[in-house]
């Protein structure tokens, strides 16, 4: 073998290396839990490292994730437009798996000293929900599990919570309802295909 063809070799291997739970194209079946986990082995180990380190169950991390970015970890909120055909920026500046808002993903860093996060990897955006989810829990005792409550003040933030802002947006109550039910559906998804070596409960 050159040496050429070894260097780059080795140059390619040490950069797939670094992309490490970086983003790709979302998962192709995101109704269901088992086969977003055997398409993406990251994630699993991503979502179980998060469950271990913050209590978060992994159903509940995966049904945000699917409300917030469907798993795409380049996802971006909207431009918005004046007149309809001049772009002003974009609504907000929520970006990656956990479309976490750059204030909080600040906080988060600081709080964690996890200061080369970043929002599109998948380790990164999922221990972020774990921390965010459980000062949610010590702040307003929000219970782990409880994926309605946890969206809402994830979606709202906790002094938002804590007012009850959301009872004034019927559809932020429908969207926290849909991902309860889809928490609940990947919870006996996980549970039936534990058996074959997910082992994420």
């Amino acid at each position: 073998m050159s040496r050429t063809l070894r260097a780059v070799m080795i140059l390619f291997l040490v950069a797939s290396c670094g992309m490490g739970g970086r983003s790709g194209p979302p998962p192709g079946n995101l109704d269901n839990a088992c086969a977003i986990l055997a398409e993406r082995p990251q994630y699993k180990r991503a979502f179980r490292a998060t469950e271990r380190r913050w209590g978060v169950p992994v159903h509940v991390q995966m049904a945000t994730i699917h409300q917030e970015s469907k798993f795409d970890g380049n996802a971006r909120t909207p431009f918005r437009y004046v007149l309809g055909v001049i772009p002003m920026g974009r609504q907000s500046s929520a970006y990656g798996y956990s479309q976490a808002l750059d204030g909080t993903w600040d906080e988060y860093k600081r709080d964690t000293r996890r200061f080369s996060a970043r929002r599109n990897d998948i380790d990164d955006a999922t221990d972020f929900m774990g921390w965010y989810m459980a000062k949610s829990y010590e702040r307003l005792g929000i219970p782990l599990h409880d994926a309605r409550n946890q969206y809402l003040a994830y979606h709202e933030g906790r002094t938002g919570f804590s007012r009850g802002s959301y009872n004034a947006k019927p559809w932020l109550l429908r969207v926290s309802a849909n991902v309860e039910e889809r928490s609940r559906l990947y919870q006996a998804q996980l549970m039936s295909c534990n058996g074959r070596g997910f082992g994420v409960l």
